[in-house]
């Protein structure tokens, strides 16, 4: 999924160079580093010197122990939490919190601000989303792994687009931005399929309390009120709030997300105002100063003010996203791959997709066939039924192979489909929900590999038979 803005399909990607320096820029960064980090989490899980300390490690409790001095209050705060329930709760709240502001971003004003922008890769991701949990729920339908409908549901932006980038030329622009656009609108079907399926209990009254946090959230932002102290103060409570409540607290992260402003503390006219004063000031200030005493005590007061101006200029919105951003591609996506992509194999099973028990059901096999299949046939058939029902256009420079050809791509899962792991399968025993799990995160990344790989020899098939019939 996640975090490759839209606007960075323009034409220096096509002719980018690679370097040490722009490395971390490069849309296809934060899939290399992902596909690092599995590989060395399936090395710890399965080296015999380092599998039993790498398990260890990720259920070593971290729980604070709260005892009064009279012995009548004994707890351990927050509740049952391991290194492991630490990345994909806490951490992963960050993750989800940066991607709310990305999708708000875009539906305020990028590729879903409009009903004709947003209307074909919208009902495209509901076609993605729907044909792959339907393709699962007929495989598993009745049996243990029958919750785990929603792994195969999700797209993983990062890896997509990284691919659509090497691909270069072969691909058009439209088709990088419908793709782009259809999986933010993936993410957000995504996290609601998390908050309403994969939940625990629901604990109403902190469930209210937290609404109510929200609402008050809100108003201040209504009020106009722009300083972020007032904004990240109640997402720690709402995240505390939804972590005992039984929604998954990383949801917080995404409805405190949908309240940060867009709207900057300073407009143009504002900010063109104080700036000429500001400057007029430095400047005055630097008349008879030599060189090497800029900036004295004066000037630097001036600089900091000109500093704060800028800041404020910018939306709040947009300051966190790009604050966030690298840590989440470069810190947290990348622990949160070491974390749980590290399966053990303790069973050559594991690597049998199609493997099908009648009463444990075939995760694998509805998990793999919902990614390469079920995501290509229900963009491609949402897409086909919006452009001759005429509620979504076609995007420009595009073919039919092509467009199914891009949808392949949305195959890749990865994180979104990892993380809805880790969430299923909790009604069967312990010991099949482990196996489950496992057996499912190998499906996973073997569905995305083969997925990536159809989308990309499609692509290119396509393109040298179109440019085959250019030349002739």
């Amino acid at each position: 999924m996640r975090l490759i803005p839209i606007y960075w399909w323009n034409k220096e990607i096509r002719n980018f160079r690679i370097s040490q320096d722009n490395f971390s820029k490069q849309p296809w960064a934060n899939g290399v580093v992902l596909l690092i980090c599995v590989a060395v989490a399936m090395l710890l899980a399965n080296l015999p010197c380092t599998s039993y300390a790498y398990h260890q490690v990720l259920h070593t409790y971290i729980s604070h122990h709260i005892v009064s001095p009279d012995g009548s209050v004994d707890i351990f705060f927050p509740r049952g939490l391991t290194v492991e329930k630490f990345i994909n709760d806490i951490l992963m709240v960050v993750f989800f919190f940066t991607v709310g502001l990305e999708i708000k971003r875009e539906i305020v004003c990028g590729e879903l601000s409009s009903a004709k922008k947003a209307m074909l890769p919208v009902i495209a991701a509901f076609g993605g989303v729907v044909m792959p949990a339907l393709i699962f729920s007929i495989v598993n339908h009745g049996t243990l792994s029958a919750s785990g409908w929603g792994i195969p549901t999700a797209t993983d932006i990062a890896f997509a687009v990284g691919i659509l980038s090497i691909l270069g030329d072969r691909v058009p622009i439209s088709l990088k931005v419908f793709l782009t656009a259809l999986a933010i609108a993936d993410d957000l079907i995504a996290i609601l399929v998390v908050a309403l399926f994969y939940g625990g209990k629901i604990n109403f009254l902190l469930l209210g309390i937290a609404i109510l946090v929200v609402l008050f959230t809100f108003m201040l932002k209504r009020l106009g009120e722009k300083r972020l102290v007032f904004y990240i103060i109640p997402t720690i409570i709402v995240w505390c709030l939804f972590y005992y409540s039984g929604i998954h607290a990383t949801m917080s992260g995404v409805v405190m997300a949908m309240m940060i402003p867009m709207e900057a503390r300073y407009n143009r006219a504002k900010f063109h105002r104080r700036h000429e004063i500001l400057y007029s000031a430095l400047v005055e200030s630097e008349k008879n100063i030599p060189d090497e005493d800029f900036p004295n005590g004066p000037q630097r007061h001036y600089l900091r003010h000109l500093s704060g101006l800028s800041k404020r200029s910018i939306a709040p919105s947009y300051r966190l996203e790009h604050l966030l951003s690298p840590w989440v591609n470069f810190l947290i996506m990348p622990i949160f791959a070491l974390a749980n992509a590290g399966v053990q194999i303790t069973d050559p099973s594991y690597f049998n997709v199609f493997a099908y028990d009648p009463a444990v059901g075939g995760a694998g096999m509805g998990i793999f066939l919902g990614l390469l299949i079920g995501k290509p046939v229900g963009i491609t058939l949402a897409s086909f039924i919006a452009i001759k029902l005429k509620v979504g256009e076609m995007p420009s420079g595009a073919s039919w192979k092509m467009l199914f050809a891009v949808a392949c791509l949305g195959g890749i899962g990865f994180t979104m489909s990892i993380f809805v792991d880790t969430l299923s399968f909790g009604n069967a025993p312990l010991e099949v929900m482990e196996h489950l799990r496992g057996a499912g995160k190998i499906a996973v990344l073997l569905g995305s590999i083969a997925s990536g790989i159809l989308g990309s020899l499609l692509i290119t098939l396509f393109n040298k038979k179109k440019s085959g019939t250019v030349s002739r």
